[in-house]
């Protein structure tokens, strides 16, 4: 049985369907997966547990049998919990077949085979009585169905069917309820990810200014929540509107409803601003009192010290479909729409509030505008950016001559533009999707130039001299930016696709950038290594099974692989000099054979290396260059600032995964880094000296 798998092709832009070993696709699921992230996430564990003991206690105080329904157990965790908290029987139920033979493996090697059954079935589709899945119905139900949005996994349907079907009614349920917080927010820097705000330009004639179409203006972009590590964000990003308030919560203990609804609360603002931004986070309270609480509120809320870092639950930004001027003192009512698996937001100013409960938000948001489909959230920033965008104003006007022919190859750039406004001849842009198309045809037009830039619908290697009308390109430009990249080296399609145009190019051409370099440094992460580490026990529970199967699938594939992460989201401090390891020049076309080098780096500072981070530098004209990665190192700490709009590359080091101690501190990295021209792909190996 082989399976299909997408993967980006750096040599051809393109996502293509790869035929992989028919595991390759449950090990990318392990590999990749958030389970050793749970299970380090110690604050959850120990409230699960107190949850659970209190549960079991319950229901033994009433003179009954505890009989527990575990759904979507994982490593089995939870049931070993109630197993050992004296629950008379556990029913672990688990969809995922490689996931319930760890289960099945971890609970006999804790001692717990008699008190344990895994089901290895959708809990909707788990029989119950003589025969059946379960002997009988549970009266306390325990699961972890959660994602950052609460219901974003399916929790609500999945709890509508245990009730009637799986559970007694009256039973007992940890955790016992979930609660929704907002807090109402203007913020510039989350806004510019949603909308494209004005671009100016200062030109020869004057200044010009680059808007977006109405459509994009007035859409409500796309539907799919944005979840961040908020704890990350500096308290100068945003400005607080309103107090926080409870938008809603859910008795998990009670018949769950999933059919849409909304809720709708009342809010002061304690600022006059902009509301642009809905921020939101839950809590849990494992038992019915309330007493244990787990939340996941960020630093300005939350005024313990002792916070708990965890990834697999963060915290949600939503954008208002518009921005709403609101005054302080002068209510507003915020209403939550949602359905089965998502949540969206809609301010209204009070008057007449009881005639809007007919306008209530039911229809969940869509992109009509279809930026938000060609543009992802950080792609929206870095095109805010006006830092960013001013380097490639003082690279064209470097560049451009007032006959300069000007080929744009980037998904969806604003440089066509620029390069325009600048002053070139004629302009043209290789946009390789329709959507991309579609958007820039829009965008020209809003700024009155559809007839100033040609959009070709084509891909390099297709271009012919009619596409051009038959005149040569002599200044080639690229951000670059390519929406399949998933790795900070895949934006390299932009030097396949200057060598597929080569024939179409004048002998003096201009290539901007001229070349790009790979960097690479050690750090130390403050808490990301977490993600990866193995966890040997939890809560006094064996889940070695567990990390064994996370490494047998990080080291499925010959080569380990680096992983993109926004790095601005996880601290981390420098342990060496970053350092330059290889060049392209995109001046000459891409070499037959590979590129590929050794060396060593140096570690100054003292502290764990659990890896080596790696971006791309562009070099856009001569003294100016653009980086993707790493724009600053803060302190002689070592602290470290990234690109916020892109993802940078980590390659954790074996020592994380396999968690050796190491006895003395490395003084020195080795590697050895490899680009292959035929695939595009960079492998790379590393060891600690």
């Amino acid at each position: 049985m082989k399976t299909f798998c997408g993967r980006a092709n750096p040599t051809t832009g393109a996502m293509e369907w790869l035929e992989e070993d028919e595991n390759y696709d449950y090990h990318q699921e392990i590999a990749r997966s958030r389970y050793a992230d749970m299970l380090h996430d110690k604050d959850r564990n120990t409230k699960y547990y107190q949850g659970i003991r209190a549960a079991v206690s319950r229901v033994k105080e009433r003179g009954e049998k505890a009989i527990v329904l575990d759904i979507g157990t994982g490593t089995g965790l939870l049931s070993m919990m109630a197993a050992s908290a004296g629950a008379d029987f556990c029913y672990a139920v688990e969809v995922f077949k490689p996931m319930a033979n760890a289960a099945v493996k971890i609970v006999e090697k804790n001692g717990f085979r008699d008190k344990i059954k895994v089901i290895n079935k959708h809990s909707t589709e788990v029989t119950v009585g003589p025969g059946g899945d379960m002997q009988c119905r549970a009266n306390i139900l325990v699961t972890e169905l959660f994602d950052t949005e609460l219901i974003g996994e399916g929790a609500l349907p999945t709890y509508e069917h245990a009730h009637k079907y799986l559970v007694q009614e009256g039973c007992e349920a940890v955790p016992h309820r979930a609660t929704v917080y907002v807090q109402l927010v203007e913020s510039k820097r989350m806004w510019s990810w949603n909308k494209l705000l004005p671009v100016h330009v200062e030109a020869e004639d004057g200044e010009k200014i680059i808007v977006s179409p109405s459509e994009m203006e007035n859409c409500p972009g796309v539907p799919s929540v944005c979840d961040i590590q908020l704890n990350q964000m500096p308290l100068n990003d945003f400005t607080i509107l309103s107090d926080v308030v409870t938008m809603f919560s859910v008795d998990f203990s009670k018949p769950v409803r999933s059919a849409s609804t909304y809720y709708r609360v009342q809010l002061e603002p304690v600022k006059s601003g902009k509301a642009q931004i809905i921020l939101s986070w839950w809590d849990i309270d494992m038992d019915p009192s309330g007493k244990i609480n787990c939340t996941m509120a960020p630093y300005w809320v939350k005024s313990t010290s002792a916070f708990q870092w965890r990834d697999h639950w963060m915290q949600c930004v939503y954008f208002l479909p518009n921005e709403e001027p609101v005054l302080q003192g002068e209510t507003v009512y915020l209403t939550a729409c949602r359905d089965e698996y998502s949540v969206w937001y809609k301010l209204q100013k009070a008057r007449g509030a009881e005639e809007n409960k007919a306008d209530v938000c039911v229809e969940s948001p869509v992109c009509r505008c279809q930026a938000h489909l060609l543009w992802n959230r950080p792609r929206f920033g870095a095109l805010n950016d006006q830092n960013r965008t001013y380097q490639y104003i003082k690279s064209l006007m470097k560049v451009l001559k007032t006959d300069s022919v000007c080929l744009c190859i980037s998904d969806g750039s604003l440089l066509p533009v620029l390069a325009h406004y600048l002053g070139a001849k004629q302009v043209f842009t290789l946009e390789n999707s329709a959507v991309s198309c579609s958007v820039m045809e829009k965008f020209f037009k809003a700024n009155h130039l559809d007839d100033k830039i040609k959009i070709i619908e084509a891909r390099p290697e297709l271009l012919t001299t009619s596409h051009l009308e038959e005149k040569k390109i002599s200044v080639l430009v690229g951000e670059p930016f390519f929406t399949t990249s998933l790795l900070p080296w895949h934006n390299l399609y932009f030097w396949y696709a200057r060598t597929a145009v080569t024939s179409h190019l004048t002998s003096n051409v201009t290539v901007l950038p001229q070349s790009a370099s790979l960097h690479m440094m050690i750090v130390e992460f403050q808490d990301l290594w977490r993600i990866r580490s193995p966890c040997g026990t939890c809560e006094g529970f064996d889940v070695q099974t567990m990390d064994d199967m996370i490494k047998n699938s990080l080291n499925f594939r010959e080569s380990r692989e680096a992983e993109p992460h926004p790095l601005w989201e996880y601290p981390c401090k420098s342990l060496s000099d970053p350092q330059e390891v290889l060049t392209f020049d995109f001046r000459k076309t891409v070499p037959q054979h590979g590129l590929g080098t050794e060396g060593s780096v140096n570690l100054l500072r003292k502290g764990k290396s659990h890896g080596a981070v790696l971006w791309m530098e562009y070099h856009l004209a001569a003294d100016i260059s653009v980086s993707t990665g790493l724009m600053q190192i803060s302190n002689e700490k070592g602290n470290c600032e990234w690109n916020p709009h892109c993802k940078q590359a980590v390659y954790f080091f074996s020592s994380v995964i396999e968690s050796e101690t190491l006895s003395d501190l490395p003084s020195a990295v080795l590697y050895a880094i490899n680009f292959d021209t035929k695939t595009g792909e960079i492998a790379m190996d590393f060891k600690l000296l």
